[in-house]
């Protein structure tokens, strides 16, 4: 006997988006504050971006004894991590065995896309329509979808001809992929590219890199946990939680204070290689405060790493590719490797500079440069990236005040005040989105503060009855032009990347993050609801009457 699906409500307190870090906790925040929710996910299950990308080598860029939940003491000490950077099938688990621990599946609704939301300025709710017909009404739409939740698909001329097999790493068959004996292509040399390569290069019979845009990537040096360095971990948890929530990226690292012109080249060279040693961000982040706004620094790691490079890589012409920089350190995202520039040195491993010679176009049987070099492949592994921060945002076709879409109000770049509300848009709140320090910094930890602050907001409105929660456009053209300013101090504008918004075609170049740090976020997010939430206008139907 089949058993029922439980009847869900068609109006509640808040619909939420997403069930990987952000919809989680969402979810359990607003329930346990009694607000009545429903939940969507386009996956069969929890986990968001680490649901989706399963390809080989995924693994976290941020140390495991941090990029997790904070909330729930219980669960910091019953989960027991492996490794310092754990493995997409150990992130996965993590979330599955907080959603088990939590009871938060049951209100989850899986294999569901939002295909729309309109704001009702009648009643004050939203309207969101999904892609089984139904209908939900909710005071408030709280979007937890990601920032890297998009895939962006190349679309090559005649890539659907092609006779062999195609994959992206966003979208990896969660059965796997065996590429023993075959001939491969990757595509993509961004933090995914990089992970995936040396795991690919150990089963393909030959691997060929199509390099567009050189990485500065740098070692994890990964690490098995032993149980003392658990229990020492649990022990000093609220010591490094200090340094975590002091931190401008949310990371339990100590802050720089000096610039590397203030070093001599002897002692700028035993910083690095100190910190190259160690590995991880702590190389980028922890050894000089000007990386990324001073030239003079940051050529220093420039030269560094490229010294780095050409020390691993043994074939000369390979080498001389994977140096090939387009842009400052530290102005894209940092990727961090096992093995990766190790790997060229196999035989079975070539790298093509396709920024020089881009690829023309796909055959039957592989692909073509635009100088006629042709690569014949038997798969092909898109290792592009996505359409980031705003993608996954705007396919939600989501309508505010007067019929303005999302995708009209955004044609000139995204704009959001705190990163969290875009104005003309009432009571939708984006965690983590456009305008919030979330790409720069730990995901976990700006995800708890952002779903705070809204939940405390909810519970304000809640407590005064006020139906709508809406920015100004002052506060918000502001905070715009504030995160614009702060950029402009900075290398971030001399490169597009996705940090600018400006990794696809047709995008607005604008810096889509808040710059100045969690701390400083958190400051300002705290001030602005002690005074009265400023910068916002709350409406209260029932005392406009009485006035």
């Amino acid at each position: 006997m089949t058993q029922s699906q439980p009847v869900r409500p068609t109006q509640v307190d808040a619909v939420i988006v997403g069930a990987g870090f952000s919809g989680l906790y969402a979810l359990y925040k607003l329930r346990a504050q009694g607000f009545t929710t429903r939940v969507f996910d386009a996956a069969t299950d929890v986990g968001g971006t680490w649901y989706w990308n399963r390809y080989p080598g995924a693994r976290c860029d941020s140390e495991s004894h941090y990029y997790c939940y904070s909330f729930s003491e219980e669960i910091r000490k019953e989960w027991t991590w492996s490794c310092r950077y754990p493995a997409q099938p150990e992130i996965l688990s993590y979330l599955n065995f907080v959603a088990d621990k939590l009871d938060l599946r049951k209100d989850i609704e899986f294999g569901t896309r939002i295909t729309s939301g309109k704001y009702d300025e009648g009643s004050h709710t939203w309207l969101v329509e999904t892609d089984k017909g139904e209908t939900v009404q909710a005071r408030f739409l709280i979007t937890g979808v990601g920032n890297t939740s998009t895939p962006a698909k190349p679309t090559y001329p005649g890539l659907e001809n092609f006779q062999g097999e195609l994959y992206h790493t966003a979208l990896w068959p969660h059965e796997g992929v065996n590429f023993s004996g075959k001939r491969v292509s990757l595509i993509g040399t961004g933090s995914s590219g990089i992970q995936c390569t040396p795991l690919i290069a150990e089963q393909a019979e030959h691997l060929t890199v199509f390099q567009r845009t050189a990485s500065y990537s740098v070692p994890a040096r990964n690490f098995e946990l032993t149980d003392e360095m658990r229990r020492k971990q649990l022990e000093t948890y609220d010591d490094w939680r200090e340094l975590v929530l002091a931190s401008p990226i949310g990371m339990s690292f100590p802050v720089p204070t000096k610039s590397a012109m203030e070093d001599t080249p002897e002692q700028r060279k035993a910083v690095l290689d100190k910190l190259w040693e160690v590995g991880g961000f702590r190389f980028m982040f922890t050894g000089y405060n000007d990386v990324i706004t001073n030239p003079e620094t940051n050529n220093v790691f420039v030269e560094y790493i490229t010294a780095k490079i050409k020390e691993t890589v043994k074939d000369p012409a390979k080498a001389d590719v994977l140096c090939r920089f387009n842009h400052p350190a530290a102005t894209k995202r940092p990727p961090l490797d096992t093995n990766y520039y190790e790997t060229f040195n196999r035989d079975n491993v070539s790298v093509v500079d396709i920024r020089s010679d881009p690829v023309a176009g796909a055959t039957e049987d592989g692909l073509t440069l635009t100088s006629g070099d042709h690569y014949k492949l038997d798969a092909i592994v898109f290792a592009t990236g996505f359409d980031t921060v705003t993608g996954t945002l705007l396919k939600m076709n989501l309508t505010g005040k007067g019929g303005q879409t999302l995708a009209d109000k955004w044609q000139d770049g995204p704009r959001a005040y705190l990163g969290l509300c875009p104005q003309g848009f009432p009571n939708l709140f984006t965690i983590t989105g456009p305008g919030t320090p979330g790409t720069l910094t730990n995901f976990p930890g700006c995800i708890e503060q952002n779903v705070d602050w809204i939940a405390d907001v909810l519970q304000t409105m809640r407590k005064t009855g006020a139906t709508e929660f809406e920015a100004t456009a002052e506060a918000e053209s502001k905070w715009v032009q504030d995160i614009i300013e702060a950029a402009d101090q900075t290398l971030y504008p001399t490169v597009d990347s996705w940090y600018m918004n400006s990794n696809l075609p047709g995008k607005p170049r604008v810096f889509t993050a808040y710059l100045n740090g969690m701390p400083s976020y958190t400051a300002v997010c705290a001030e602005v609801a002690a005074d009265g939430y400023k910068g916002f206008e709350i409406r209260n139907p029932a005392m406009a009457d009485a006035n």
